[in-house]
């Protein structure tokens, strides 16, 4: 007599009642709740998950994976919803795990610099609470994401030219393995050389590995003197050449961002900076003592009027500083707005910095030719920057968009750049991993994950193409 297995289906049934005694009112298979969790921000198209589980605690994430496991149950992780590449997309009869009720801080340690939080806090909320010891954390990839899902990730963000990704700001990680186990990588100190550094394995692993539970990040001290200013170009290339020289002179700017002339010309309207003129425009922070900031500010005048700068507008307050990260943080919902019945699609990559100014000019190209509104925007600082791609509600365009990004990938990676920055690979790279990485590094990543989640039930289907496994 032949004995079937059981289907998907009957398998995810059989997990959640299995824990419906302990997790019971944290399950959900509400049909808005469904839907809220089938999709991020990315163009892959949303499906539903089979169910919804919120955890409050690792020792919650470690049941739920326990029994995933068990019975081969796929799994993904959801904190904010926020990503653009098609992470948190569920397979078919597979549990979203949402971990955004995880919101707490462990532990404070103002003297050496450090906090531990649980993965489910964003760094907004993080900065509020901590605002009183004179501490701030820096990295700030602009939306309402969760710490987790940045180290997920490896986010960037605005800050990244002066403090560096989320990866310079973690110093240790709690991890649930595929299995259900526990595990604590890293610790407290600032340096160490004993073991294999699995605190790095798991940032940027998209919870493909394990899924990240508690962050031990460092903290910064706020500094003395904050100063912001805008600068406007009448050449896309003038203000490239710029932020370019800055950083090859090593000045130790807080942050430098590009808004070209039609990014700028939506987010003039859309976030009301009547100031300022629909040009190619560099948003600077300078952070620091106040001398050291009057060095900063010195130096990058000189250069950007060296290319052809029109001067400088300062926002002297706080009030007038967050306005302008706010409207920088806002370009996409301004970009949205002009067309309301279109689709943005973002995207993003990254070049050495010598090699920006080229690949800006060839891009651009790409942006006439295609026919599309392309805003460009970026952190141009460290060689990262974005296209928000334009388009129709349809297949074609959609398709058009796909290749326009393809050829923006393409001329990043032919200068020795990456086809993501800050966004990850999600769904959305997956195709361009094997001409980045190579067939050889690709099989060391699969046969990681072969090791680390033998039955595939963590995010099946992301981060990582289908190919051989290196067997050494």
């Amino acid at each position: 007599m032949t004995v079937l297995s059981p289907s998907a289906e009957e398998r995810l049934q059989t997990v959640l009642s299995r824990l419906a005694a302990t997790l019971g009112s944290r399950i959900s298979t509400a049909p808005s709740v469904l839907e809220e969790h089938s999709h991020g921000e990315a163009m892959e198209a949303a499906r539903l998950p089979g169910a919804v589980i919120f955890a409050e605690s690792t020792d919650d994430v470690s049941t739920v994976l326990k029994e995933c496991h068990a019975s081969r149950v796929p799994l993904v992780a959801f904190g904010a919803g926020t990503s653009v590449e098609g992470h948190v997309t569920p397979p078919e009869n597979a549990i979203s795990l949402d971990l955004s009720r995880m919101t707490g801080i462990v532990e404070i340690n103002p003297e050496d610099l450090d906090c531990r939080v649980q993965a489910g806090l964003t760094r907004q909320a993080l900065n509020t609470q901590i605002r009183d010891t004179g501490l701030f954390f820096p990295v700030d990839p602009g939306g309402e994401a969760t710490l987790g899902g940045m180290c997920a990730t490896r986010a960037s963000g605005t800050a990244a030219v002066r403090y560096g990704t989320i990866k310079e700001n973690v110093l240790g990680l709690t991890v649930v393995l595929a299995t259900g186990e526990v595990i604590r990588t890293g610790g407290r100190v600032r340096k160490s050389s004993t073991g294999y550094d699995l605190t790095s394995l798991f940032i940027g692993s998209e919870g493909t590995l394990g899924i990240i539970t508690e962050i031990q990040l460092k903290l910064h001290g706020r500094p003395d003197t904050l100063s912001a200013a805008v600068c406007q170009f009448e050449s896309l290339n003038d203000a490239v050449q710029t932020a370019m020289e800055i950083i090859q002179c090593g000045i130790p700017i807080n942050r430098v961002e590009l808004m070209d002339s039609v990014q700028m010309d939506a987010s003039i309207r859309y976030s009301n900076l009547t100031r300022y003129r629909p040009l190619t425009t560099l948003f600077f922070e300078f952070a620091g003592a106040p001398a050291a900031v009057q060095e900063q500010v010195t130096a990058t005048q000189e250069i950007a009027l060296a290319n052809n700068g029109l001067g400088f507008a300062w926002a002297e307050s706080a009030e007038d500083r967050a306005r302008l990260w706010k409207a920088r943080h806002d370009a996409y919902w301004a970009a949205k707005a002009i067309d309301p019945t279109a689709r943005v699609i973002s995207t993003d990559c990254i070049v050495p910095i010598s090699r920006l100014g080229e690949l800006i000019a060839g891009v651009s190209s790409d942006i006439a030719a295609s026919g599309l509104k392309a805003p460009l925007l970026g952190h141009v600082g460290d060689g990262n920057f974005h296209t928000l791609i334009i388009t129709e509600h349809s297949p074609d365009g959609y398709a058009q968009a796909l290749d326009l990004d393809r050829k923006i990938v393409g001329r990043a990676l032919a200068l020795g750049g990456s086809c993501s920055g800050e966004h990850g690979v999600g769904l959305g790279k997956l195709e361009f991993l094997a001409q980045e990485h190579g067939e050889g590094s690709l099989g060391v990543m699969r046969a990681l994950k072969n090791t680390m989640d033998p039955h595939h039930i963590l995010n099946p289907g992301k981060l990582l193409p289908n190919g051989p496994v290196y067997r050494g």
